[in-house]
């Protein structure tokens, strides 16, 4: 096997994916608990982004999607009798999303943060396929900051 060994040009990092993002499009897949779909959103935007970044997954934005896809994640894993699965990504959705408290880009971070805060207890020591921990299960609504006039 021949190995290409020319360089490539590198490209800039694909930035519209930030100003294309409509976080009320997140809110409401977050409120209306369609966590799965919002997991999705997450990362196909994650990869966009990461994709040219000369920082790929380190990129200040790139990593607060994918934390918001763990948070995401983890309270779906909760809710489907996955709770190993949840305390996993629960677990790295607050060591990523502690960096970017209470508010970033837009959004406030500390209710997220604190609902994962208050699940991990809950979930420590119980059986991996056991029922969500928290009936009912509720949890924040995913809020943006309104912009200065």
């Amino acid at each position: 096997m021949l190995l290409d060994l020319h360089s490539k040009p590198i490209l800039p990092p694909d930035r519209s994916v930030l100003s294309e993002l409509d976080w009320g499009e997140v809110a409401a897949l977050w409120n209306g608990n369609q966590l799965g779909q919002l997991h999705d959103w997450l990362n196909a935007r994650w990869s966009r982004l990461i994709r040219n970044s000369p920082l790929g997954a380190r990129d200040p934005e790139a990593e607060l999607l994918q934390a918001l896809a763990f948070a995401t994640l983890a309270l779906f894993f909760t809710q489907n009798q996955n709770q190993s699965g949840a305390l996993l990504l629960l677990d790295d959705a607050m060591l990523a999303l502690g960096k970017y408290r209470p508010s970033y880009m837009g959004i406030r971070i500390e209710p997220i943060y604190g609902t994962l805060q208050d699940l991990r207890p809950m979930l420590v020591g119980l059986a991996p396929d056991a029922d969500c921990p928290m009936v009912p299960f509720v949890y924040p609504k995913f809020e943006t900051l309104r912009a200065a006039p």
